[in-house]
C-alpha cells in the first residue's frame, strides 16, 4: 500500500490552494486521495495492493504489475499538465461566480491558451450532473435565448442555430428550478407545446406546482400538474406565483457568457450551462470553496473527453 499518505491539511482560500498545490507531490496525492477515498486502487484490475514510486509520481500494482497514474480513467487522462495546475484550475472554475476564461487561465498557469481551453472544457464535463431526480414541490419553468445576431457569426455556426418564435438567431435554453432545490438548464430545440410539455414531464414529478410565464405553449399542463401562470406583460409576481428564481439564474448565466466568455458556440453551450448550474446548485455548500473544489475532483473519475470529440463539428443535414 501507499506508504506516503497525503497531508490532512485542506486549503480554504484560492491563495492557500495555489501555494499548497504548487508542490506536485502533494497535488498528485491529493487528487489520488479524493479519487480513491478508501485507498489507491488499480484502474486496470481494481486491486488495492500497490506501492508508490515517488521519483515518477506513479503507483505500481502488485497484482497485475501495471503502472498507473491517478489520471488514468479521468478527465485528466493523456494530459501532460501536472496536478499542480489541474487542481488550481479546478479550484478557480468551481468557485469563481463569473467563471474564468481560457485566456486568464493560460496567463495564470503558464500553459497555452489552447491547453487552458481544453482543460476548462474537461472540467465542465466533471461538473455535469446527469442523475437529477424529478423536481417536486414548487417548481419554476422558464425559457431564455442565448446568442448574438446570425449575420455576425461564421456560416457553420449559423447553420447550427436552434431558433424559435421570439428568439430569432439565438439558441433556446429551458430551465427547471425546484424551489429550495436545484436548477437544471438544457439546450432545447423547440418552443412548441408538444416539446415543452414533454420536457416538463421529463424533469418534474406529476402533481407538483408548476409556475410559468404566459407563453401559450405551457397551456394544458393542468391537471397533470398544478399549473399557475404569471403574465409578465401585467406583473412579475402574483403571490407565490413567479419565475424570479430562474430569472436570477438567467441573469448570472448571461453575465458570465457576455462578460467572461464573450462568445460561446451553440455546439459547446451545454457545457457552460453545466458549469453555471454546478456553481448555482452548490452555492450553499457547508464547506464553501473547499467543498465545491472537492466535489469537482471527485467527479473527474469515469469521464473522458478527447480533443477530437470536443472540436468535432456537428453534421449539418442538407435541406
Amino acid at each position: 500500500m501507499d506508504e506516503h499518505p497525503v497531508d490532512v491539511y485542506e486549503p480554504k482560500t484560492l491563495l492557500e490552494a495555489i501555494r499548497y498545490y504548487s508542490d506536485l507531490d502533494i497535488a498528485t496525492k491529493t487528487f489520488a486521495a479524493l479519487r480513491w477515498p478508501e485507498g489507491v486502487t488499480c484502474p486496470y484490475c481494481l486491486s488495492k495492493e500497490n506501492y508508490y514510486a515517488p521519483s515518477r509520481r506513479i503507483w505500481k500494482c502488485k497484482a497485475c504489475r501495471k503502472q498507473f497514474s491517478p489520471k488514468v480513467g479521468t478527465i485528466c487522462e493523456d494530459s501532460a499538465i501536472g496536478f499542480d495546475k489541474w487542481l488550481s484550475a479546478m479550484w478557480m472554475i468551481a468557485n469563481d461566480k463569473n467563471g474564468i476564461s481560457s485566456h486568464e487561465l493560460h496567463r495564470g498557469l503558464g500553459v497555452t491558451q489552447k491547453s487552458a481551453w481544453f482543460m476548462l472544457q474537461r472540467i465542465r464535463l466533471a461538473m455535469h450532473t446527469g442523475t437529477f431526480e424529478k423536481a417536486v414541490g414548487q417548481v419554476e419553468v422558464d425559457e431564455t435565448f442565448i446568442g448574438g445576431k446570425a449575420r455576425n457569426m461564421h456560416k457553420w455556426i449559423r447553420e447550427q442555430k436552434i431558433t424559435g418564435t421570439g428568439g430569432k438567431d439565438k439558441t433556446m435554453v429551458v430551465g427547471v428550478l425546484e424551489r429550495g432545490g436545484k436548477v437544471r438548464a438544457t439546450v432545447h430545440g423547440s418552443q412548441k407545446k408538444k416539446a415543452l410539455h414533454a420536457h416538463v414531464r421529463e424533469h418534474v414529478q406529476p402533481g407538483a406546482e408548476v409556475f410559468t410565464d404566459a407563453l401559450k405553449s405551457y397551456e394544458g399542463l393542468h391537471p397533470e400538474f398544478a399549473h399557475q401562470v404569471v403574465d409578465h406583460a401585467v406583473e412579475y409576481v402574483k403571490g407565490n406565483v413567479h419565475t424570479n428564481g430562474l430569472e436570477n439564474f438567467w441573469s448570472l448565466l448571461k453575465r458570465t457568457l457576455k462578460g467572461t466568455y464573450v462568445s460561446v458556440a451553440p455546439y459547446h453551450l451545454f457545457r457552460y450551462l453545466d458549469e453555471q448550474s454546478f456553481r448555482f446548485n452548490e452555492r450553499k455548500d457547508e464547506q464553501g470553496d473547499r467543498g465545491r473544489f472537492k466535489m469537482v475532483v471527485k467527479a473527474c473519475s469515469g469521464k473522458r473527453l478527447t480533443y477530437k470529440k470536443l472540436t468535432g463539428k456537428p453534421q449539418i443535414s442538407a435541406k
